[in-house]
């Protein structure tokens, strides 16, 4: 019998602090993306809403000023000339205007430049220094994967990650690789509350439930924000990270320093693996109904 031949792909996640300067961040962004392709990857994932401060801790009318329209947005506009460039794939998180709605979202660059398209934050998450139901509208996209030059990609935002579903949702299409940019740290209200070793368990898990790579991109650096209330300070941990398809950790960044995360994957081999495991073979999408509820007995209509 013929062997079939590897299917290799480069990833990488990136790891920074971030200004409230947005031309400041570009550059950033856009440095860490050319010294990770010098490194060999093929796609590249920047941390979630990386063009200025985690502004979230705070309600604050004025943040809206921050949002852009998807059409013609410079930050995206800027990435398909750097894709294009480099010949690498490189999901670009930005805040949306569309009309009086609001969203988190990813624009998905081709090699080639190409915009593929949008998805937005599904899971919105309301708790302090995290109140992004101030600003963003849930996410009517759906869990959606893209097919790009190297691989069919699920990519999801921060509080999706953790959220079972939504991985295997995108595993389900296809997804051959997931990607989550994300912005998480400590707790305003419980400067003892750490979890950052929780926050990669889940995701770790996710990747070996559904036998697929997972990258996770998150920021570092000490943020504050003025409230209504007062200040109010953030210190994201980073621990930026990629998992292989058992949720075995292959790379990982600290909680202070920059950082370039690569990490390479045989995908026919890791394909050939999720198909003989059984998982999506032996799966019961008939006794799966009490997942369309809340409460565990009345379906959502």
């Amino acid at each position: 019998m013929e062997k079939r031949k590897g299917r290799e792909v480069v990833v990488s996640a990136l790891q920074f602090s971030c200004t409230d300067d947005v031309a400041a961040n570009l550059a950033t962004a856009e440095r860490l993306v050319r010294a990770s392709h010098k490194k060999g990857s093929n796609i590249i994932l920047i941390q979630e809403l990386f063009e200025g401060y985690y502004f979230c801790q705070a309600q604050r009318e004025d943040f809206f000023q921050r949002a852009k329209p998807y059409k013609d947005h410079p930050t995206i506009l800027s990435m398909q000339k750097l894709a294009k460039e480099l010949g690498v794939v490189i999901p670009v998180s930005f805040f949306e205007e569309a009309n009086n709605a609001h969203y988190n979202s990813i624009a998905m660059i081709d090699a080639d430049g190409a915009d593929l398209g949008l998805y937005r934050k599904s899971h919105i998450p309301d708790g302090p220094g995290y109140q992004e139901k101030f600003y963003f509208n849930p996410g009517d996209t759906g869990f959606k994967v893209f097919q790009t030059k190297f691989a069919k990609i699920g990519v999801a935002i921060c509080w999706d990650q953790w959220f079972p579903e939504a991985a295997r949702a995108m595993v389900l299409q296809g997804a051959e690789i997931l990607l989550y940019p994300t912005a998480i740290g400590s707790e305003p209200q419980d400067q003892g509350l750490d979890s950052r070793d929780h926050w990669k368990r889940v995701m770790q898990g996710h990747a070996g439930a559904n036998l697929v790579p997972l990258v996770a991109s998150n920021r570092v650096g000490k943020e504050i924000i003025q409230t209504e209330h007062g200040n109010s300070e953030i210190t994201f941990y980073g621990n930026s990270f990629i998992a292989g398809p058992t949720g075995e950790i292959v790379a990982a960044a600290d909680d202070k320093e920059e950082a370039i995360l690569v990490a390479e994957f045989d995908l026919e081999k890791i394909k050939s693996k999720r198909h003989s495991w059984g998982l999506f073979r032996d799966r019961r999408p008939d006794l799966y109904k009490v997942l369309l509820t809340s409460d565990g007995s009345n379906p959502l209509l």
